[in-house]
């Protein structure tokens, strides 16, 4: 088993009207699984008019007003340059073409 050196913590904020639960659930499954050992936390904070945010450490990664939707390796590759500088995604660091 891994020590775990620093306690990061990520929040998926999203919007209980548009429906966007499964959205946000899926993101935080991708991101629990990508991060196992990194992550202590990983919050579903419901919210309401359009929000979809990504926090980590209560730092604002992706806001979906300013950039859109994300995708998850976008994201990912913002999560990791938090809790785990230097580590390779694998597949998911290769550039979009």
């Amino acid at each position: 088993m891994t020590a775990r050196t620093t306690a990061h913590r990520v929040q998926i904020e999203y919007c209980t009207q548009c429906r966007w639960l499964p959205r946000a659930a899926w993101l935080a499954q991708e991101l629990l699984t990508t991060f196992e050992t990194e992550l202590t936390e990983l919050a579903l904070k419901p919210g309401t008019g359009g929000v979809f945010v990504v926090r980590v450490d209560d730092e604002v990664v992706w806001d979906r007003r300013e950039q859109g939707f994300p995708e998850p390796t976008a994201v990912k590759r913002l999560v990791r340059d938090r809790v785990a500088p230097g580590r390779t995604l694998g597949h998911s660091d290769k550039p979009a073409d």
